[in-house]
């Protein structure tokens, strides 16, 4: 009867139902929405919880507590749990399955290390402010690993098991470049059809395509010799590091998006020697893939121009994180995330972000498969610094966003 008043009304209006879409009439499944509302408050104790733990990537007491939490959680909806061991990373993967009626596979998955170190979360534990949470990884990404896990809880009390298999991957090591985990993250995601990452987006915005990530070194080799009554005698790999550095600070793309930015440099470690060895690494980024080879071969021609003579200079580009490609199905899975959003009277924008995230190991460029949409976690912003906050307005509509898009992919065909 609403859609019939509201077709009368667009009529006349002059409207044609060609240029309609009820997508935004839908209302809410207040069922759903009031099972996350309820759930805020415990959500929030339990976010203050896992902040208040230390989770660095190399700190193995405070990740195997967090990996403890969040393994019996998962236990808690019915999954079955594994823990498995990630070298070289401290901490170990937690990987949960619960087995559906539906033909989908569907997996979600965050990571729950944080860039902090030991002590970062005694120095500023978890506090509100307003409608703000602040401390260490409460965005990045503890916030996403609670929507996962409440998620599945309001599922599971829904009765949702229109899927094959639901994996829960939750990593060590995302903030070093999951060197331990990638190739699980790699394997489980060919196994499935739909995948979701729970990094923090920074608006109500998800994310379809991210950077790659890669580490530019470049070393020097000089000959030491006493600074004050030889320094004749030295090749200073300090100053020839300079020259160095100066000359491939362009070796960036803008028309492709690629970026190099040299970040850490390292040379003598006394005031009186001339340094015979010095060092650099940069920060890549980029969205094309053939890049790392376009910029290791003009890093090579132009490091054969010396200032400082007889020193040696070497250059290697590292590929750390593969882009996650844009794509169409991910596209349009950002178009369904938006349509859900709408229920709820809100939008939500498919973005391309510049940071590189594990969406680069779980999807395949060359089978377009599986479908994986990011950004799919609380939102939250000053990421990696010691003003990072969480949005806890976002709560509510993400666990809702997270459950509907599950019972969505469910039924797709």
């Amino acid at each position: 009867m609403m859609k019939n008043h509201l077709l009368l009304l667009f009529v006349a209006l002059g409207c044609t139902t060609s240029t309609v879409s009820f997508a935004q009439t839908i209302p809410a499944d207040r069922t759903l929405l009031e099972a996350a509302q309820t759930r805020k408050d415990a959500f929030v104790k339990d976010l203050s919880t896992l902040v208040n733990i230390d989770s660095g990537t190399d700190d193995a007491k405070g990740l195997m507590q967090v990996e403890s939490i969040l393994a019996e959680r998962l236990k808690a909806v019915g999954a079955s749990v594994q823990i498995v061991a990630a070298p070289p990373a401290a901490g170990k993967m937690v990987i949960g399955k619960l087995q559906g009626t539906g033909t989908k596979n569907i997996m979600l998955m965050i990571h729950y290390d944080t860039v902090f170190g030991i002590g970062e979360a005694s120095k500023r534990p978890f506090k509100i402010v307003g409608n703000k949470a602040f401390g260490p990884g409460v965005a990045d990404a503890k916030g996403g690993a609670l929507l996962i896990v409440y998620a599945l809880d309001i599922a599971r009390e829904r009765g949702f098991r229109n899927y094959k298999t639901l994996t829960v991957l939750f990593n060590p090591d995302e903030e070093k470049s999951s060197l331990g985990s990638r190739d699980m993250i790699t394997k489980l995601s060919s196994e499935q059809d739909y995948v979701l990452v729970f990094e923090p987006p920074e608006a109500d915005v998800v994310t379809v395509a991210t950077n790659g990530i890669a580490y530019v070194h470049l070393d020097v080799k000089g000959r030491a010799s006493h600074a004050g009554s030889a320094p004749e005698a030295g090749r200073n790999a300090a100053v020839e590091l300079s020259n160095q550095i100066i000359q491939l600070k362009d070796l960036g793309n803008t028309a492709k998006g690629t970026t190099v930015n040299w970040t850490v440099i390292q040379a003598g470690d006394r005031v009186n020697i001339i340094p015979e060895k010095a060092s650099a690494t940069a920060d890549m980024r980029m969205s094309d893939v053939s890049e790392l080879q376009r910029v290791q071969v003009d890093a090579d021609k132009i490091v054969l121009k010396k200032l400082i003579p007889e020193t040696e200079v070497s250059v290697k580009v590292e590929n750390r994180r593969p882009p996650f490609s844009k794509n169409a199905g991910s596209d349009q899975l950002a178009v369904t995330a938006d349509s859900i959003y709408k229920e709820l009277g809100k939008s939500i924008t498919p973005v391309s972000m510049r940071y590189g995230t594990d969406a680069g190991f779980a999807y395949n460029p060359k089978t377009g498969k599986p479908v994986v949409l990011d950004g799919m976690g609380i939102v939250g912003d000053r990421i990696h610094s010691s003003d990072e906050w969480a949005d806890l307005d976002s709560l509510v509509p993400r666990l809702y966003l997270t459950v509907r898009m599950l019972e969505s992919m469910g039924k797709a065909k």
